[in-house]
């Protein structure tokens, strides 16, 4: 029986988990459901905002479902985002994120691609160190005055972060993006890497994962069975530069894009906008027999509370799991299904409650 750690954490996320959860629980019905604390609100109550227990919770049921976080815009001490802290500890090194045309909201049909980032190192693996700069005083008071209070102040010169790449993590994010394109019958794989400018770290990389695609023919048994296995996947490669321009004039040319962590970020958020924007992209950080699907939108704390907020993204991210976590092809297809029809058939709703009803009822 499929076990979920649901999560609703910050802003929108607590109206549009609870409608995720309720489209999942009608196509699977035996689905056991366990709630659990993450996010800011989180940190304020607990002072943790991925406390132990949550992380606890999520081993157990081998599953999550997250909402969204809002995070501070200054440093908090103590402080540390709920995703990313999740996103490590519970090593959930790939993050897939589907983009493929809807009606009514995508500004172009025919678009279906799946990109897949390294999701534990690169410029995100919070190696930042200051190593260079200069003290000054700062005098808080009036010249003059007997009271006047200093205290010492900082200008950095130099800060440095480090861009990690490891030939384990490139080996393992290629082996999931293998996994993925078997699964969904998907033959063309793009490989996005900045080789020319960092030779040693994308070419790491791109190495890594052309030797994963390569094995497959050495492994296949006779000679006229290997052509035909090693011909099933067509591998290219681009600069992130030129990648970024054939995803404005070119989408239809991508299938499966892997990619490192930050080039995925961004990549993946620019590529949104053809399945109708960051709104209704879902995510999935997935591990090996863990996973957490996670809508991209975030807490939107401008529209929270006032039920207007689209689930559409949380209810696809949900679909992800049945479909790659817990191998329910059809009830994340009939997820799906339910989802283009209400936005063919019911384009105009404007509510949670409008929208998640409608897609139940298409259920």
């Amino acid at each position: 029986m499929p076990k979920l750690c649901v999560m609703p954490g910050d802003g929108i996320g607590q109206e549009v988990i609870p409608a995720a959860v309720a489209v999942l629980q009608a196509v699977i019905p035996d689905l056991e459901t366990v709630e659990a604390e993450a996010g800011w609100a989180c940190f304020l109550k607990n002072g943790a905002s991925m406390p132990e227990s949550t992380l606890a919770t999520i081993r157990d049921c081998g599953a999550g479902l997250f909402g969204a976080v809002s995070s501070p815009s200054h440093k908090v001490e103590g402080y540390r985002s709920a995703i990313i802290t999740m996103r490590q500890a519970l090593n959930l090194y790939a993050n897939v994120r589907p983009v493929q045309s809807w009606p009514h909201v995508s500004p172009r049909p025919g678009i279906d691609m799946i990109i897949v980032r390294e999701n534990t190192e690169g410029l995100y693996s919070g190696r930042e160190r200051i190593v260079d700069s200069e003290q000054f005083t700062v005098n808080s008071g009036q010249s003059g005055e007997s009271s006047i209070q200093n205290r010492q102040s900082e200008i950095v010169l130099t800060a440095v972060a480090e861009r990690v790449i490891t030939r384990k993590a490139s080996l393992r994010i290629a082996e999931k993006t293998k996994q993925i394109m078997t699964s969904q019958g998907r033959e063309k794989l793009t490989i996005v890497h900045k080789a020319n400018v960092l030779p040693i770290t994308d070419g790491l990389f791109r190495d890594c994962v052309k030797e994963v695609f390569q094995e497959i023919s050495a492994t296949s048994a006779p000679t006229s069975a290997r052509l035909s296995t090693s011909l099933r996947f067509k591998i290219d490669e681009l600069l992130v530069d030129v990648a970024a321009l054939k995803m404005l004039e070119d989408p239809e040319r991508f299938d499966v894009i892997v990619t490192t962590n930050l080039f995925g970020d961004i990549l993946s958020d620019a590529a949104s906008y053809w399945g109708g924007g960051l709104g209704l992209a879902p995510s999935l950080n997935w591990g090996d027999g863990i996973a957490v699907a996670e809508p991209v939108h975030g807490s939107a704390p401008d529209i929270a509370g006032q039920g207007i907020a689209n689930p559409i993204a949380a209810i696809l991210s949900a679909a992800m799991l049945a479909r790659y976590v817990w191998d329910l092809e059809e009830a994340a297809i009939r997820m799906e299904t339910a989802v283009a029809h209400t936005l063919t058939h019911h384009p105009n709703l404007n509510t949670t409650q409008a929208i998640t009803s409608a897609i139940l009822n298409e259920i």
